[in-house]
Order: structure tokens, then sequence, then C-alpha cells
């Protein structure tokens, strides 16, 4: 009985050995039709269009002031939008806060031109006040591109908001206890044949970084990495994020901050 037993087993890690090496090496082509179809997609891309809707906003003057954002501090200056997304979110001493580029923004909206940045705030997405700001980030992002991410974690709020940003990923909660980390926790994981990157590593976060903002082919619409957050909390069952928030602008510093040193590769295109 044993030896039947015995036989049997041999038999059947013959015959699955093959099968899953099968599956693997279609699992391989898999991927690569993917990056293949993503490559493709790059040609031409949607945000670029975007991008310039984002300039002629940022040099157009508007608001109670009638002035533009072109004296707006990215943190590199006032005005100097070139390479600013590459060291964002950062401290800023004017507001004492750590800020990413859409909060900055409201910041110089408000500040600058004189804007009461609440409708802003509370618009829901793909509203004109949301659009508006995707178009700018995505124009500040890609001033940045080729650029080194270089996100400083000097300033004792930074160091606190990375800390901060890290708690977040792993807090689990919801009626499903999910966590940033289910999914981007975990090294060659995927969601029907599409990769998740492990956050926690520095490839992972330039990969959950760095091309975003991104236009998404499948809702048509640009989102900025307020909105692609938002929409992980919402797959994750959480209250919905309040817009430019420190949970947001910490998570962001976690995966800007561990992706030091790659290359923004904005704007971004996403299936």
């Amino acid at each position: 009985m044993r030896r039947r037993h015995a036989v049997g087993l041999a038999a059947l890690i013959a015959i699955a050995g093959p099968m899953a090496g099968a599956a693997l090496a279609e699992g391989d082509k898999s991927i690569e039709s993917i990056e293949a179809y993503r490559e493709a997609l790059k040609d031409g891309n949607p945000a670029e269009l975007f991008e310039a809707q984002g300039e002629e906003l940022w040099k157009k003057p508007a608001g109670p002031k009638n002035v533009s954002l072109e004296t707006c501090d990215l943190g590199m200056g006032p005005g100097v939008v070139k390479d600013a997304y590459a060291h964002l979110p950062r401290y800023f001493k004017d507001t004492d806060r750590v800020q990413d580029a859409e909060s900055r923004v409201l910041t110089c909206m408000a500040t600058i031109q004189g804007i009461d940045v609440a409708k802003y705030v509370s618009a829901g997405w793909g509203s004109p006040e949301k659009d508006a700001l995707n178009a700018i980030a995505t124009y500040v992002s890609g001033m940045s591109k080729g650029t080194k991410v270089a996100v400083s974690t000097a300033h004792p709020k930074e160091k606190a908001m990375v800390e901060l940003g890290r708690r977040m990923f792993y807090y689990a909660g919801g009626p499903h206890d999910f966590s940033c980390s289910t999914c981007h926790g975990q090294d060659g994981t995927r969601i029907r044949l599409q990769e998740l990157p492990y956050i926690p590593s520095q490839k992972g976060a330039a990969s959950g970084w760095t091309s975003w903002p991104a236009y998404r082919v499948s809702a048509g619409q640009m989102w900025g990495m307020q909105w692609r957050l938002a929409d992980c909390f919402r797959q994750q069952r959480f209250p919905e994020p309040i817009y430019g928030s420190d949970v947001t602008v910490a998570l962001s510093m976690f995966m800007a901050a561990t992706a030091n040193g790659a290359v923004m590769d904005t704007p971004g295109i996403k299936r």
C-alpha cells in the first residue's frame, strides 16, 4: 500500500512539474504582453494634453487678485517649477507643514490668488475643480521628468511624516481588515496578472511613485497621486481621506522617500 502511494505521489509530481513550469512560462509571456501594451500606450499619451492644460492654468491670472501662480514657491524658490516635483513632499516654513504638490498648489492659490480653496478640497472627483488641480499637478510633475527623486528627510517634521506614512501603510482596518501592505507589502504578488509593486523596497516604491500623475485609460481621466490614494482607500473600504490631508501626504512621503534615487517618468499612463 505504501509503495503504491509512493508511486502515485511520484507520478503526480512528474505530471505537476511540467504543468507548473508551463504555467510560469505562460505567466511570463502574459507579463511581457502587458509590458508591450504599456509601451504602446505611451505613444501619444493623452496626459500630454492635461500637462499643457496645467501649464495654461499655472500661467493664467485667476482669483480675486487676478494673478497667476507663476510666483508660487514649490520649494525651489518663487516661480521655479523645474525639478520641483522630484523634491516633493517637503517641509515648508511658511505653512509649518510637509506638503505635496497638490496641497502646496492649494496654498499658493489661497495666498497668491486669494481663492477660497475649500470648494476645491470638498469638490468631487471628476469635478472642474479637481480636474484643474490634477492638470496643474501633471504640469508640475512633467517638469521633473528625467530627474532623480531627492526627497529630504532632514527636518523633524519630514522624518515624522515618513514614519506616519509607514504606519499608515501597515495600518489594517475597515470591514475587510485591509491595509496598503495587503496588496503592496509582499514581493511578486499580482492581481489579474497585474504586478503589484512592493512599496517598502526602493524599486517598488519607484514603480508606485515616479509614474504618477497618470492618465487612466480605463477611466478616461487624469489622476494625480491624491486621487490614486483616495481610490486605494475606497478599495480598502475606508472612509475617503480629505484631499491634501496629512494622511495622504504622509503616504506620499513614505513612498517618495523610499524611492529616492529613482528617475521621475511623469506624466504616466495606466490601463
